[in-house]
């Protein structure tokens, strides 16, 4: 009798929401196996998405070790052994996906899951992040891939190479669409054609609202979304008009949250009629208060360091000292001069020491004293507008409070670029030299967080559906988990083979209560892999 165990853990939740999203389906037409290679593109990707929400050190070069000890055939299929899933292999499946167009093929999986999961889009949330990589990478002369390069570091290492991501997510957290892009691409430049590609290959309802950061509030980008598209974005603070409002007296209504109170106008900007919404949040101003008074003072401390110099420059004329210090107000508007004092003095022409000889020349000059101060009226003025910002929208008819409330949503998409680079998340560690296969294994990537949110999104709908619940981390029940948490609670479950001569029989150790609820609640899609 020989007896073999394999971790089964929460495995079978993710196989079982591969499946029911159909996406092995959509790989096996788009990329079809040829010739004589033992497993399918499928085959490959499940297992890579299997990988990365192992939440464990494995990386994508220790394919095979990681699959030595979960139950690969069970998961995977009959025949399947760990030792099939070699570099060589990943390799071929990145560089097929790379092949038919990575963002293509990730909008067609995305309209097959919304077809599967019957959720209603009403909100399309765009951003962007970037990943640094290490090594050098070779430009593609002829365009064909993304370029490897320096650009904005978003995580500070700017010694370092990196490539993008854009992303859309819609209300839930749930990617639509995702593209690579190369590592010194403007915001402003793909924001507009990712939200384009995706409205040319996905038909969504007419109330639907694109959603973005500032960088999409451009006139070229207002312009080329017409009306066909309706969107919602936070203006720059940069516009003129923009400073202006925010520096305004205004009349501010108090909304249903009393954290937020709006005051609404409309203009037009690039030739659109849009709506502008003034938002005021106490909470921002809290946050804002505090760093506000650490700016006036380091603006103080600079000031004082700046005055000791002052007293050392001498100027050819009062008119000269008088213009300096009109000019240091303006450039100090924190501080105040008190007790400006400007004194007529006399040096000697040469800058030998002692006292000038009778016949020796001189030459008059003006010299400044003052007193730094803050400048309290300045500092209360602008104390009182902190906490504000601007939202706009071409909807004229969307209130201001829902405005707001759509806006908030786009830290969805935020989140999942948290996830992405999450340290258990290892596959944002990118090992891979070929551009090619970096711009594969980012569709892979975001792919792992469509699973992951779906199986999210589901499990939350279902404990509310069936007023069911499962302990949080403090057992306490909760209707509103995170699948993580849930991975968590479903650690231990084992497969336990039993080989006796030529007879084999398997069966699931380490199930409780708690462990068959998640499963039960996730459908059967899911129960296959462990009942």
């Amino acid at each position: 009798m020989h007896i073999t165990t394999s971790s089964l853990d929460h495995h079978g939740i993710v196989s079982g929401i591969y499946d029911e999203l159909e996406i092995g389906s959509v790989i096996d037409e788009v990329l079809p196996k040829v010739g004589q290679h033992k497993l399918a593109h499928s085959h490959v990707l499940k297992a890579m998405i299997l990988n990365c929400l192992g939440f464990t050190d494995s990386r994508l070069y220790m394919y095979s070790q990681y699959f030595e000890t979960i139950p690969i055939e069970r998961l995977l299929g009959p025949g399947i052994n760990a030792s099939d899933l070699t570099d060589d292999v990943l390799g071929r499946t990145l560089d097929s996906i790379h092949d038919v167009d990575p963002t293509q093929l990730f909008m067609k999986i995305a309209l097959k899951m919304m077809e599967k999961i019957k959720l209603k889009t009403q909100l399309l949330h765009y951003d962007t992040t970037n990943f640094s990589v290490y090594g050098d990478y070779e430009h593609s002369s002829d365009g064909s891939t993304i370029e490897i390069t320096y650009g904005h570091a978003k995580d500070k290492r700017d010694d370092l190479k990196r490539f993008g991501l854009g992303m859309i997510t819609n209300q839930c957290g749930i990617p639509l669409f995702a593209k690579a892009y190369s590592g010194n691409t403007s915001d402003k430049e793909s924001i507009i054609e990712a939200m384009k590609r995706l409205k040319d290959n996905i038909t969504f309802p007419d109330d639907v609202y694109y959603i973005a950061d500032s960088a999409l509030y451009s006139e070229d980008n207002i312009r080329s979304m017409g009306k066909d598209m309706k969107w919602i974005t936070r203006v720059p603070q940069t516009l003129t008009l923009s400073k202006e409002l925010l520096s305004s007296d205004l009349k501010f209504t108090t909304g249903e949250d009393p954290r937020y109170s709006f005051y609404e106008t409309c203009i037009n900007y690039a030739d659109v009629e849009q709506k502008w919404v003034v938002v005021h949040s106490t909470e921002m101003q809290k946050r804002k208060d505090a760093s506000f008074d650490k700016k006036v003072e380091k603006h103080l401390q600079q000031a004082q360091k700046e005055l000791k110099h002052l007293k050392n420059i001498d100027f050819a004329c009062e008119n000269d000292a008088r213009s300096f210090v009109e000019k240091w107000k303006q450039e100090n508007p924190y501080c105040s001069l008190g007790n400006v004092e400007i004194s007529e003095v006399s040096k000697k022409e040469n800058v030998k020491r002692g006292r000038p000889r009778k016949d020796e020349k001189v030459i008059k000059c003006y010299v400044i004293n003052a007193e730094v101060s803050r400048n309290e009226e300045f500092i209360q003025h602008e104390a009182e507008y902190l906490g504000r910002f601007i939202i706009a929208s071409n909807d004229l008819n969307i209130s201001a409070e829902q405005m707001l409330n759509y806006y908030k949503k786009q830290s969805k998409v935020e989140q999942g670029f948290r996830f992405l680079k999450d340290g258990n998340f290892r596959v944002s560690e990118v090992y891979l030299k070929k551009p090619e296969r970096i711009e594969a294994l980012t569709m892979v990537m975001v792919l792992t967080l469509m699973v992951y949110s779906v199986a999210e999104w589901k499990l939350r709908q279902r404990l509310k559906e069936t007023g069911d619940s499962i302990p949080d981390q403090v057992k306490k029940q909760t209707q509103n988990p995170t699948l993580k948490w849930a991975f968590m609670l479903m650690k231990g479950i084992t497969e336990v083979k039993v080989r006796m001569d030529s007879n084999v029989q398997m069966q699931i150790a380490n199930m409780d209560m708690i462990k068959e609820k998640i499963i039960r609640v996730m459908g059967k899609s899911c129960e296959k892999y462990y009942f």
